[in-house]
């Protein structure tokens, strides 16, 4: 876990997001974080599908964002690479 540090107004937009939304203020930011590296990820995909995509995931067992983002196929074509 870390720290990061946002300007006043996002952390003011986060806070209305959050209590608008029922989550806490880490909760919607980590929620904006997830939507937001899946679109610069899947540019084809809209906000729509990014949240389906995001909920089939959590269907299928558990959000796991290295998967969703193709990250966890990087280390087997570096292997085969190298061989």
């Amino acid at each position: 876990m870390g720290i990061v540090k946002i300007s006043d107004p996002m952390h003011e937009s986060l806070r209305v997001a959050s209590q608008a939304l029922s989550r806490s203020i880490n909760a919607q930011a980590e929620h904006w974080m997830r939507i937001g590296m899946l679109a610069e990820l899947h540019p084809q995909l809209s906000h729509s599908e990014i949240c389906q995509l995001l909920i089939r995931a959590e269907q299928e067992g558990g959000l796991d964002l290295a998967r969703l983002a193709g990250w966890a196929q990087q280390p087997a074509k570096a292997k085969a690479v190298r061989a």
